[in-house]
């Protein structure tokens, strides 16, 4: 053999042991790989992470559309070019809230209570994230069908935004934008693909960054979203004047609350104060509104139409008065109720500017977000204290129930009475409009039920045996209570004592001090009204006008 022959066997020799056929099994007897020597996506497991990376994938895509949605519409909110709602999940929410049946809403009320927002947003969050999730994952298989129905989602957001009340063409570009940014980061995405060594099971910088990106994007436009640029500076500025003293023996400060406590721990204070004053309503985001641009319009069947600015509003001679306001989805024994010091013009006194037609039965009120409650005219005509309010115990309205200006109706339920946020009032026919709840199978006028429940002891407590007091509240707004008595199992129905009544829009508390015996007990309160109708002891549920039934509690004696 030749030397040149040899060197070409050699060579021939060690390319042959380097280069061994991928497709051919190893055979028994052949050492297994290591799995450095496996091209990228191969290996045990390797076909799950990339299935996990892809769902992750979409995620990120879907939360730094949301995300950069979020942040422009918060800059347009702040800088006061929004004209509706532009931010895509309180318009989701909102949209799904209009539609919402009526079950469906008392469920989640009395599942939640006041957190039944918190409950919509999470439940939003899990939806989109599943969704997200799934568009990733199918992106993997068949790239232009995700891409296109990540784009298919970001359109019905932009859909739902434009449905929102007041919304302009220019509020759908936030989510438009948002949405093709994440299309955009969906489609550089390739998990699974072979290329740089472990692309598919390691977070990469842009998988990082978008991350960090969207959570940080949503962050601020939440935070932006809050409110205009100058709505927090203008209820700072806020002055409430003194309220004007009031005929009939009132006083500048309202009506007094003294002796209006049976002074009992564990009851609810007689007056609430805001911070744990309930909220209930159909905003997802709270509207921050300047008082530098509200006003309130009058129209429809009236003799003339009026437009009251905010200046012209506080100049008004403004009352205060105690009215307390409950829920019409509270439950028997709930706490959707609450009782207030409320500052602010009579809405009669508005309306007699007006001059509404005759024949017109309701008046229409709407609210900055597009919430409608009818109210029967009368109870905005007659002699109760139903205001146009600016203040709550002393202070400006709160954003969170209704600055710059909200309706208080003694005697109504809130659904159809209690508008936050007021920017209207349409006089008109029940025959001809109707409020938000009402299309959605709840009564149309709603006055509220003679109620009453047991503060103290509450349910399931263990007390000891001798004197104790058994205390609570009951309302008739704008009837007032005459008589709460508690039957103490199967025995007579006994008096409580009643603590003072300052107004009959507010409700009273009461006190029975019980001798207590040892074993289990139940205790149950029923109230009589200043008419003479004592309260409803058949049990039913909220809708379509108001819960009735006994409050009842069961409790221990050792």
């Amino acid at each position: 053999m030749s030397m040149s022959q040899a060197r070409f066997d050699d060579v021939t020799a060690d390319t042959s042991a380097r280069h061994v056929p991928t497709d051919v099994p190893d055979s028994p007897d052949s050492p297994p790989r290591r799995p450095s020597d496996l091209p990228p996506g191969d290996g045990p497991g390797a076909e799950g992470r990339s299935w996990a990376q892809a769902a992750l994938d979409g995620i990120l895509a879907g939360g730094l559309a949301l995300g950069l949605a979020t942040l422009l519409a918060g800059v347009m909110t702040w800088v006061g070019m929004a004209k509706g709602t532009p931010s895509p999940v309180p318009a989701v929410g909102g949209a799904f809230i209009d539609r919402t049946p009526p079950w469906l809403k008392d469920f989640a009320v009395s599942t939640f209570g006041t957190h039944d927002k918190l409950a919509l947003f999470a439940g939003m969050a899990v939806v989109l994230t599943a969704l997200c999730a799934a568009i990733g994952v199918l992106t993997r298989q068949q790239r232009t069908l995700g891409l296109v129905l990540l784009a298919v989602v970001g359109a019905l957001g932009a859909l739902a935004v434009l449905s929102r009340p007041g919304a302009g063409a220019v509020d759908a570009l936030p989510t438009l934008l948002g949405t093709l940014a994440g299309v955009t980061l969906l489609s550089r995405f390739r998990p699974g693909a072979s290329g740089a060594r472990g692309d598919a099971t390691r977070p990469t910088r842009r998988r990082v960054l978008a991350g960090g990106g969207a959570g940080l994007a949503a962050l601020l436009g939440a935070r932006l979203s809050g409110g205009s640029a100058t709505a927090n500076e203008s209820r700072a500025q806020v002055v409430i004047p003194k309220p004007a003293a009031i005929a009939g023996g009132g006083s500048a400060a309202g009506q007094s609350v003294s002796g209006a406590s049976v002074d009992v721990p564990g009851v609810t204070p007689y007056v609430v104060a805001n911070e744990d004053f309930y909220r209930i309503d159909t905003a997802l985001v709270v509207p921050r509104l300047d008082t530098t641009t509200w006003s309130l319009r009058v129209y429809g069947e009236v003799e003339q139409e009026v437009t009251l600015d905010w200046k012209t509003l506080l100049g008004k001679k403004l009352e205060q008065h105690l009215v307390t306001l409950t829920c019409v989805s509270n439950e028997v024994g709930g706490d959707l109720a609450g009782n207030a010091l409320w500052i602010g013009w009579p809405v009669r006194e508005l309306l007699a500017q007006a001059r509404p037609k005759p024949g017109a039965d309701m008046v229409l009120s709407r609210s900055s977000d597009g919430f409608t409650a009818g109210t029967p005219i009368e109870a905005l005509t007659d002699d109760r204290n139903a205001l146009i309010a600016v203040g709550m115990n002393g202070q400006p309205l709160p954003f969170e129930h209704g600055f710059p200006a909200r309706l208080v109706v003694p005697g109504l339920y809130g659904y159809v009475s209690a508008t936050k946020w007021v920017t209207e009032l349409k006089v008109t026919r029940f025959a001809a409009d109707q409020g938000y709840w009402t299309p959605r199978g709840w009564s149309a006028k709603g006055p509220v039920k003679t109620a009453s429940r047991i503060d103290v002891p509450r349910t399931s407590a263990s007390v000891k045996a001798g004197t104790v007091a058994v205390a609570g509240v009951a309302w008739a707004q704008h009837r007032g209570i005459a008589k709460v008595e508690v039957q103490v199992d199967s025995g007579p129905w006994q008096e409580a004592r009643l603590a003072g009544e300052p107004t009959v829009d507010s409700w009273r508390q009461w006190v029975l001090m019980w001798a207590a015996t040892p074993g289990q007990h139940r205790l149950r309160v029923r109230a009589t009204d200043r008419t003479g109708a004592v309260q409803v002891e058949a049990e039913a549920p909220p809708a379509p006008d108001g819960s009735t039934g006994y409050h009842t509690v069961s409790v221990t004696v050792a």
